[in-house]
């Protein structure tokens, strides 16, 4: 396997294998990154509807900031499946460079790992997506009954 590694020059050291890790990590990054900024849109737009809907006394229409909710935990799911499949991806990248069996063609395929049907179920069972929309919808809904009312 040695022969393998420096026939190819794909070590931990080689800078295309480093320039991959660093593609990989930006990737992962910038999912991490969305996740977050989905959460900081959906709690504006949750909160401007809550407003308007007390503004006009018209509790029963405080239930449309509902839907931003769903919507908005369906992109953070996404968002956190592919952050997963990245790291996936890393994870198996860096396991072929140290067993020696990264080849050449390795280097070309920056993709997720995992089947992503799965990953997303497992997104939504993460805390970081249900603890946080759990919490806004019960609060949605506290706001509909007791204080809009």
């Amino acid at each position: 396997m040695p022969e393998h590694r420096a026939q190819n020059n794909l070590s931990e050291s080689s800078p295309s294998v480093q320039i991959h890790l660093g593609i990989l990590q930006g990737v992962i990054e910038r999912m991490a990154s969305n996740s977050a900024s989905t959460k900081a849109w959906c709690i504006t737009i949750v909160s401007a509807v809550l407003v308007i809907v007390a503004e006009k006394g018209k509790p029963n229409f405080a239930l449309l900031a509902l839907l931003p909710t769903i919507l908005f935990l369906a992109l953070d799911a996404y968002y956190l499946a592919l952050e997963k499949g990245f790291r996936n991806s890393y994870t198996s990248f860096v396991t072929k460079v140290h067993d020696g069996t990264l080849a050449p063609r390795d280097l070309y395929f920056v993709v997720p790992e995992g089947s992503m049907c799965r990953l997303q179920f497992e997104a939504l069972e993460s805390f970081s997506v249900w603890g946080f929309y759990t919490v806004l919808i019960v609060l949605i809904l506290l706001a509909r009954w007791i204080v809009l009312t």
